[in-house]
């Protein structure tokens, strides 16, 4: 069976490392982002390390949007043996001014997009009996504040929502985990992309009896 993993909130950081990590054991990467600019500038230099690469352009928070991205690149890669959740929505402002329409927009891509991705993925994975979710969790999820109070709610969610299918999927072989990250992400510092990335690699690589369903990430 080929390696191909599909990581939703393709762009530099935190999702580039994690393309990376997975490249060096030689997976293929299936990259769905929201800009062009971003997906064309990672995928170009994946391709120039000599990874194989498929792309597609979805919002993440658009279902139908994000159906046709994966079923995109499962016909051009293959089904996934790894999903990696790196999309997240937020607003910046205070709480009192934030609309209904907005927090909802938000709340799709931070939380409803990880469970239309997971869903795509996961037929294959259970006909198999293997494969990982690893979604992206954040500090907010225990500590909000106000004027980005969509994206704690958002944390908080993709958090729960990781442990519910840890505890769905743990005894069929399926591994599902959220990696959060308390801090800002930057090279060099205790929040270093390719250090965060090693956690993710870690997840997936840990044998079936011995799954962790988080590893946090503080300063």
């Amino acid at each position: 069976m080929d390696k191909v993993i599909f990581i939703v909130g393709m762009g530099p950081g935190v999702s580039a490392a994690v393309a990376r990590r997975f490249a060096r054991e030689g997976f293929a990467v299936g990259a769905v982002a929201r800009s062009a600019d971003k997906l064309a500038l990672q995928s170009a230099a994946l391709r120039g390390a000599g990874v194989k690469v498929a792309g597609a352009l979805a919002d993440a928070g658009d279902i139908g949007s994000l159906r046709g991205a994966l079923a995109g690149l499962r016909a051009e890669l293959g089904e996934a043996s790894v999903l990696v959740y790196n999309a997240a929505g937020m607003t910046y402002g205070p709480l009192a001014e934030l609309g209904a329409e907005q927090f909802a927009t938000d709340l799709a891509v931070s939380v409803v997009g990880a469970f239309t991705a997971a869903q795509q993925v996961l037929p294959a994975m259970r006909a198999r009996r293997s494969g990982t979710l690893l979604l992206t969790g954040g500090g907010f999820a225990f500590e909000p504040m106000p004027v980005l109070a969509s994206l704690g709610v958002g944390k908080a969610a993709i958090r729960n929502l990781a442990f519910s299918l840890f505890a769905d999927l743990k005894d069929s072989g399926i591994h599902a985990a959220t990696v959060t990250i308390c801090g800002t992400v930057a090279p060099g510092t205790a929040f270093d992309p390719d250090r965060i990335a090693d956690a993710y690699w870690e997840l997936h690589a840990q044998p079936v009896g011995a799954f962790e369903r988080e590893v946090q990430f503080r300063g």
